[in-house]
């Protein structure tokens, strides 16, 4: 089987680092009296460190070793830290320390969401954050602002590195599918201390909070304002609800001969509707393929699916919905559909976890996997793929690539991608362990949409076999049913196997 590479789903974009190299150019000095008046704002901070232990989807029922993450925590109203999700993601244990005096307490994570990168901690004694001093949230802040990112020096000391925002944009986020507003910054950012979770700072403010830093071009990303806001906010309420997604893509209208094919007039403007996803909010409203989005709320759409914001400019549309909004607000919707305007009214929802069907990030929980006389199943998800290395896309299987890349395609009955991910040398698998990843069809002449459609199927074997038929060569395999049923402990035994197989259902996820 090919060599494989395990990457953290959060410091995989090209160009980006999460650990910030000596050798990056020099911090610009601040001006002294400014960081002498900013020293108060060392009240505000907290260390974090993190004791992270991802699962190896190579062998889903075994962990990687251990390693240890540190950043920086700004404490927030009602005793708590806000934090990046990165810093604790796969965590067995976080532990707090105020900067100065090195007083140290363990941490319980209240909220984590991996769409936007932010978590709630709570020390485990409230009187730990005694003499902090929580900070507010900057509501906006525009393209040219001058900011702040706030790092710490090994004494305690805070370091604060000038920056410039260069950009307001809706960007992709780190956990994939999901695009929120992001500040882009410009800043000449040194290696110190802590490498995760940068507070940035407009004024006494916190306008974000630091999500990639290119050392190439000096350049970082910032999950801002708004995005915090709306997650404590959401985070307020019970039970959670993750951000809203419209489940559709778009197309521009710039060419004159496709805006006339659609019946726009002169001067009108909108996008047009490539897809709607099953199951999603837009198809839920009413919203159509080969629908031209003119208005969303009270502003109008260009041909390029941006409207002008009064303080950021021109943004994509997406940010009215993922951002601008929360869940159980509706948005009314001005679509053109066969030459008539008309209006839909878009609820603002999460995307149902039963209608994905290649997970983008499964953290905090241990893969789903089922053991058959030596035949591995798992259901396809972009951390399995990212077991392939930082070129997974070129490297790991194709098919599977491309049913990960492409699962808004696929049909509405399809459920999961359920695949044999390797073959474990035993006597049951003798002439299949150079089988290679591919997916799986039937098995006994029954349908496989998730995992424990193979508990239900090893049910009922043909004649004293299992049958497993595969979507690629060698097409059909065949397992001695007795000789499974009696491999089981072997397998256990010979490759530290905890359970023969893992169903746990994926509701269950870390989510305090």
């Amino acid at each position: 089987m090919i060599a494989r590479r395990t990457f953290l789903f959060l410091a995989l974009a090209v160009g980006l680092s999460n650990r910030l190299p000596a050798e990056s150019a020099p911090a610009v000095a601040a001006d002294p009296a400014k960081v002498a008046a900013s020293l108060p704002m060392a009240d505000s901070l907290v260390r974090v460190n993190s004791t992270d232990q991802p699962y190896n989807f190579d062998k889903p029922w075994s962990k990687r070793p251990p390693f240890t993450r540190r950043g920086i925590g700004v404490v927030i109203d009602g005793g708590k830290i806000l934090v990046s999700a990165e810093l604790i993601a796969n965590h067995s244990y976080v532990e707090l320390e105020r900067p100065a005096s090195s007083g140290k307490m363990g941490a319980d994570v209240e909220r984590v969401d991996y769409d936007s990168n932010l978590a709630i901690l709570q020390p485990q004694d409230p009187a730990f954050l005694a003499g902090t001093r929580p900070i507010k949230l900057a509501a906006s802040v525009p393209v040219g602002a001058k900011v702040n990112v706030v790092q710490l020096e090994s004494n305690g000391a805070v370091a604060l590195t000038p920056g410039v925002v260069t950009t307001v944009t809706v960007s992709g986020y780190p956990a994939d599918g999901i695009a929120l507003l992001a500040y882009k910054l410009s800043t000449p950012l040194q290696y110190r201390d802590n490498s995760f979770t940068m507070p940035v700072l407009s004024g006494d403010k916190l306008a974000g909070l630091l999500m990639r830093y290119d050392t190439r071009s000096q350049s970082a990303e910032v999950v801002p304002g708004p995005v915090i806001q709306n997650f404590l906010t959401r985070a307020a309420r019970q039970p959670y609800v993750d951000f809203p997604r419209a489940g559709i893509s778009f197309s521009p209208t710039r060419d004159p001969q496709f805006r006339h094919y659609l019946g726009l007039a002169p001067g009108q403007s909108g996008v047009y509707l490539v897809s709607v996803a099953h199951g999603s909010a837009a198809e839920k409203a009413g919203l159509k393929k080969g629908d031209v989005i003119l208005r969303v709320g009270d502003s109008d759409i260009d041909e390029d699916g941006n409207y002008l914001h009064p303080e950021y400019g021109k943004i994509p549309f997406s940010y009215l919905i993922s951002t601008a909004g929360l869940p159980g607000d509706k948005l009314p919707i001005r679509v053109l559909r066969g030459g008539k305007e008309t209006t839909i009214d878009l609820p603002l929802e999460p995307r149902d976890p039963a209608s994905v069907v290649s997970e983008s990030a499964i953290l905090d929980r241990a893969p789903r996997y089922y053991v058959l006389g030596g035949l591995v199943f798992q259901e396809l998800s972009r951390s399995y793929l990212r077991e392939w290395g930082a070129d997974w896309r070129s490297n790991a299987p194709a098919r599977l690539v491309y049913l990960d890349e492409f699962q808004d395609e696929l049909p509405p009955d399809q459920g999961k991608i359920v695949f044999l991910s390797q073959v474990l040398p035993a006597d049951t698998t003798l002439g299949y362990e150079d089988v290679d990843p591919t997916v799986v069809e039937k098995i006994n002449d029954r349908p496989i949409h998730r995992l424990e459609d193979i508990a239900e199927a090893v049910q009922h074997p043909l004649k004293g076999f299992h049958k497993v038929e595969l979507e690629s060569d060698p097409g059909v395999l065949y397992l001695n049913a007795d000789d499974v049923e009696k491999s089981s402990q072997d397998l256990r035994d010979s490759y530290g196997l905890p359970a023969i197989q893992n169903l746990d259902d994926p509701a269950t996820k870390f989510a305090p």
